[in-house]
């Protein structure tokens, strides 16, 4: 299984959020693309020493999002994942571009030598507050395939992060290498463990709870195939801040004892 070759395990796979400050270009930006760069590093480093097994690089601070990303902001991503590629070259790494910039960022992997993307809007369309998103699933793997990155695979979410109404499993005929289960900030425990279990129940292929996991619930999640942390690796547990690196410890200390 791929996932397993990637991660060397096939459960509780703890992934954390590299959240890149706002890239150039974008109405928050204050910073010089070279600072960005070695804070992203920074981040990334602080994962690695914690024990993380994996990492996703993310322009999560270029609000409010755009449905159409400029070529500025594939190329200031693609310098900073090879950046954080050269500064943890053993630990899986993936990317993420928004808003649903799933092209662009299977470019970036293919550049910088990453080994998965996180992909919005994989199937179904939907309206967001960046406007309507259609489903890219034929048109990415088509681009994948054309530019000989096959390799890199697709965590797809089955809505878009930040989002939870119906929860539909569709597979797109297999073509999609892991799921990943998300709920609007986690509106509650319970919903985000049903839907993981509807989700399980209905595809074979890995299963990742993408967001609300902290180090309170996550002995409830122990049965997914990995767990995507973000917010909760930041000072105070919100997103904006920068990573606290006694949160990052103490939560994977926990998780390695509830692996046991």
């Amino acid at each position: 299984m791929n996932f397993f070759r990637l991660f060397g395990r096939l459960k509780s796979v703890v992934i954390g959020m590299v959240h890149v400050k706002a890239l150039p270009g974008t109405p928050g930006s204050t910073l010089p693309l070279a600072q960005i760069i070695e804070e992203a590093c920074q981040d990334a480093e602080i994962y690695r020493a914690a024990g993380l097994e994996g990492l996703i690089v993310e322009n999560m601070h270029d609000r409010p999002y755009a449905v159409s990303v400029g070529a500025e902001i594939t190329a200031a991503m693609a310098v900073i994942c090879a950046s954080v590629k050269q500064t943890c070259p053993l630990l899986p790494l993936g990317v993420q571009i928004l808003c649903a910039a799933n092209q662009q960022a299977v470019a970036v992997a293919l550049a910088a030598g990453l080994d998965f993307i996180r992909a919005e809007g994989f199937v179904f369309s939907h309206v967001a507050d960046e406007g309507i998103l259609n489903a890219c699933a034929g048109d990415l793997l088509r681009y994948r395939k054309q530019i000989g990155a096959e390799h890199v695979q697709v965590f797809a979410d089955i809505k878009k992060k930040h989002r939870c109404d119906k929860i539909l499993a569709a597979s797109s005929g297999g073509s999609m290498d892991v799921i990943v289960a998300i709920c609007l900030f986690a509106l509650l425990d319970a919903i985000l463990e049903k839907m993981k279990r509807k989700v399980e129940h209905a595809v074979k292929i890995p299963v990742l709870v993408g967001s609300g996991v902290t180090r309170e619930n996550v002995k409830d999640y122990l049965g997914a195939n990995g767990l995507i942390v973000g917010s909760h690796f930041k000072k105070e547990g919100h997103w904006a801040n920068s990573v606290d690196p006694d949160r990052v410890r103490r939560f994977m200390d926990h998780i390695g004892k509830l692996r046991e």
